[in-house]
């Protein structure tokens, strides 16, 4: 970690000096390792988890000052503990969300200043652990948010990505009956987990209701944005309220559907130590697309915007 050269320590960062695509203005760069401050940990990275969040904070979402890192899902191992912080150690091991807002880098770093984390529980792989934070808080604030209760059939769109994939599981666990539409690659593994599945495109309507037996009591979105919410509107019997996209929030806002940017904003991160006993019992999981060394940060990117990723991708610094 140390640069004996300067007079303090340093490591690898990931941030953006502007705002724009992600692939032209992140730097991979040599940054002083922060301390962590009142309420904060700091952590040696494990793994960090590549999201859509990470593209959205580069184009300007919650545009706030710069420099700005990106990784807002880690693990790793706690390395300093700041003032009034008593319920871990040097030494434990942590999954979480970094402190973004506050510090100029965030968990696509060699260390990251923690606001939020749980301890991983034994069994857990660390890779694993850093999977969990973004796709279990917005899968479980979603299913929430809808309402979802056992007796009910509830259809989650784009059931391939990782919060549908974490959606379809929570909606199980709630004793629902549940549709899925995807594409080839989770298929089989949406169908070990007991939901029943379909594909996308022409017919979806017609194949969903008939997959259900009837009618679909409540629709989930969590698919990229592809115009796909007046075939959700009918689905869910012609009453938007009955649908919520994780994505489409302007398509949400002209037909009337609700959606997580509205809605829905009050963070579930309490969930955490819940979820993070699930995935050591082998009782819930976030697929994983492929890791990489956080030098290798733009492959990953690109394979990332790319749609193509089959999975969550997670990055790799030094530490690991």
């Amino acid at each position: 970690m140390p640069n004996s050269k300067l007079s303090k320590p340093t490591m690898q960062a990931l941030r953006f000096y502007e705002h724009g695509e992600p692939l032209e203005v992140l730097k991979l760069e040599t940054v002083e390792v922060p301390a962590p401050g009142v309420g904060r940990i700091r952590i040696a990275v494990h793994a960090c988890g590549l999201t859509p969040a990470d593209s959205a904070l580069c184009r300007g979402l919650f545009s706030s000052g710069l420099p700005r890192g990106i990784g807002l899902e880690v693990s790793g191992r706690v390395d300093a503990v700041g003032e009034g912080v008593d319920d871990v150690r040097v030494g434990d091991l942590v999954l979480g969300t970094p402190d973004w807002i506050d510090c100029p880098t965030a968990g696509m770093a060699g260390f990251a200043i923690m606001d939020r984390w749980t301890p991983v529980p034994a069994g857990l792989d660390l890779t694993d652990a850093a999977t969990l934070p973004m796709a279990a808080e917005t899968a479980f604030r979603s299913i929430d948010l809808l309402g979802v209760e056992e007796g009910q059939t509830v259809l989650v769109h784009g059931a391939g990505s990782t919060v549908g994939v974490a959606a379809v599981q929570i909606a199980l666990m709630r004793r629902a009956q549940v549709v899925a539409t995807a594409g080839d690659t989770y298929a089989d593994k949406l169908r070990d987990l007991g939901a029943t599945v379909t594909s996308y495109g022409e017919g979806m309507v017609e194949r969903v209701r008939q997959l259900a037996g009837g009618s679909i009591d409540l629709v989930l979105d969590t698919a990229p944005v592809t115009g796909a919410l007046p075939d959700l509107i009918e689905i869910a019997g012609g009453n938007p309220q009955h649908v919520l996209t994780i994505s489409d929030f302007e398509g949400s806002e002209k037909l009337g559907t609700r959606n997580t940017g509205r809605d829905g904003t009050t963070l579930r991160y309490d969930v955490l130590p819940e979820f993070a006993r699930l995935a050591a019992d082998g009782r819930f999981t976030v697929p994983i697309g492929g890791t990489y060394p956080l030098e290798k940060w733009r492959d990953a990117l690109q394979l990332s915007l790319s749609g193509k990723a089959k999975g969550k991708l997670v990055l790799m610094p030094a530490n690991a």
